[in-house]
This record gives C-alpha cells, structure tokens and sequence, in this order.
C-alpha cells in the first residue's frame, strides 16, 4: 500500500503536508494546573506528528467555555507559552499542527464553574454525562444567553484564534461538532430562541458563521477549519426529522468565506456511519475546498474515498492513540496496537505517552 494516495504528500491552504492522514481531537482530560497543557502534551503530540496534520484535542476558548475536568485553555498567557512548546515539537519533526477552538455550551457541570449554571442557547438540559471531579456525572441545568452576551463569545473565538499563532500552530479548527454550544445553536431541538438567533435555519447558523467570519478576519481563512457532526447525536442531541438543510446551508455559508477545511463526521461520533440517513456526499459536492472524512475509517475506506474523490483527507481518531506511529504501521500493513480503555481519561504518561512504536516492538 505504499504507493497509496493516503501516503502521498498533499497540501492544505497554502501548507504542505506529508500525507492524506489527519490525527483527529481526542480528549484527554491531561491539563495541568490553570488548565495549561500538561508537561507530557508536546511529546504525546510530537510522537504523532508523522500524521499529515495533527488536530489538537478540544481547547475551551475561555473559562466559560469549560465542560470538562483538566481540558485545556488556550486564552491565558500560561496556556499560550504550555502550546508553544507543543508547536515547536512538532514542528522540530517536521510536522504540521491546528488547535481545536471549543465552547462546550451546556455540556458542563456548575463545578467547573463556582456554582454557576452552563450556557446554553437556550434552557434546555441535555441528557448527556461529563467528566468532572475524576468521574462521569450528569450534565447541569443550562441558562440561556442573553442577546447582549453573545458578541463576546464571537470575540473569546477570535481571541483564541489569534493566542493560537502567536502559540505557534499552523491554523485552528472550530468546534461546530458534536453537540457543543455552536452546533447546539444549529439544532431547533436545543435552540428555541425567538430572536435573530433561533427559529429560521439562517438565523440558527448566525453564531457558528460569525465564530468562523471573526477567525478567518483574525488569522486568515487559509488557515481556518470547521468540524461538523450533521447526523451525530453526540453530547445528547436530539436529531430534527431533516438535518440536511440546515448542514447545506451552514456549508454554503462557510465556503463563501473560503474556509480551508470542513472537518466532518460522517454518522454518529465514534459509532454507526448509517444509523440516521443524511447525504454527506452532498457537503463535499457542494465544499469546493478540502473535505476531511472523519468516523470509523481502516485503510481500505479511506482509500475508496480518496480514489473515488469523495474525500480529500481522511481523519483518524481512537487509532492514534495507542499507535503513536499509525502512519507507518498503516504504511507497511502491521496490526494495530489497543488502547487501554482504563487510562484514556486523566492521569500522567501511562496510556498517553508510553505505547511503544514498531521499532520498540521489533526490538523487544
């Protein structure tokens, strides 16, 4: 397989990148006090880096935006310096890196907050659990956002954006996806506001395009992504009867600001890629710039897709846990290494930094 597409050198926005592969964001729950990067994050990154783009794990874009316990922040002056050493391990093994930009909505827990309620669009509780005080528990009661509230949200995204290239990352990649406070926003089911934000499919997209708008302005929309989950019930969505045309619209809307990427998840986030209809054929027809498939992927989808043109880069997300070398071990067709489902969450350099590579392994 190595003379596959999936290994050839492609580009994205302006950058080139090694191959077709993409490390996608996996929360690891591994920050350090002020929610700083833990001191293991840039060799975790960095062993990963032969991947043709890295995608950070989600990154909350201020203190509101936190819904889980040790998640890192990207919106202090000690979070920007923790990145900074990341980038520059990367970078030193010649790989290519975008941060994941997050506000998880109502998908929190008053805990993380001093006792004060999630925000949400609007006054609805999800069934969803989070990870908070080293254990799962159910998500808090949200509030909803009030009108003059939510130029600050687009701005703590476009604050993020810019802290992202002074951390020295490539470009960032907006969290639309999976049920946080953007893609909420998107879901008549979770969003029932009566003013320019809610009722109308245009009206229930305004804060994601505002979000991405602010970032590309910021740091240009080369450098600019969006992740969307159209038919995930991830973080307690509740799927309208028809998604497609609200996901349509939003991609129209994105490729009108010329965008770099849009980051998709074909079905249901780490579960069936078929359990609820939707044609995601038609967001790639209707994205002129590179579509990331994402969801469920071994080697042979991931070349189907590619050769049949319906992808342009394809994401791998639990692989690369416990296969720091995915690429290589893809590459020359060796079995893939499990993760140890016990330490995916929390903790220190065990289940993060140690699975062996194919080197280790020969030598053992």
């Amino acid at each position: 397989m190595t003379d596959s597409k999936l290994f050839s050198p492609t580009s994205l926005g302006g950058i080139t990148l090694a191959n077709h592969i993409v490390m996608a964001p996996l929360t690891r729950n591994r920050a350090g006090p002020g929610l700083v990067p833990s001191a293991f994050a840039a060799e975790y990154y960095s062993q990963r880096a032969t991947a043709g783009l890295v995608i950070t794990e989600a990154t909350q874009v201020s203190e509101q935006a936190q819904g889980y316990q040790d998640t890192p922040g990207i919106y202090s002056s000690e979070q920007i310096a923790g990145w900074r050493g990341v980038t520059d391990a990367v970078h030193a093994k010649s790989g290519r890196i975008f941060v994941q930009l997050w506000h998880v909505g109502r998908i929190s827990h008053v805990d993380l907050h001093n006792g004060a309620a999630p925000v949400a669009p609007s006054a609805i509780r999800a069934e969803a659990k989070t990870f908070v005080n080293n254990g799962f528990a159910e998500v808090s009661e949200p509030r909803a956002l009030e009108l003059d509230e939510i130029p600050g949200i687009v701005e703590s995204f476009r604050q993020a954006a810019a802290n992202a290239v002074e951390a020295g990352f490539d470009g960032v990649e907006v969290h639309g996806a999976n049920g946080y406070l953007l893609d909420q926003f998107l879901r008549e089911t979770a969003n029932v506001r009566t003013d320019i934000y809610g009722g109308s499919i245009e009206n229930r997209a305004r804060l994601l395009i505002e979000v991405v708008e602010a970032v590309a302005h910021e740091i240009g929309a080369n450098r600019t992504g969006v992740r969307l989950s159209p038919a995930s019930p991830a973080s307690g969505v509740i799927l309208a009867s028809d998604e497609q045309p609200q996901f349509n619209y939003v991609v129209d809307a994105l490729g009108k600001i010329g965008i770099a990427y849009i980051h998709v998840v074909e079905g249901a986030t780490g579960g069936p890629r078929d359990a609820t209809p939707f044609d995601f054929g038609a967001l790639r027809q209707r994205f002129r710039n590179v579509y990331i498939a994402n969801n469920g992927y071994n080697l042979e989808l991931a070349n189907q897709r590619l050769e049949n043109g319906k992808a342009d880069l394809i994401a791998f997300g639990h692989d690369f846990i416990a296969n720091p070398d995915l690429v290589e071990r893809l590459k020359a067709g060796i079995p893939l290494a499990q993760m140890d489902m016990a330490t995916i969450y929390g903790g220190g350099a065990k289940g993060y930094t140690d699975y062996p590579f194919i080197s280790s392994e020969a030598g053992a």
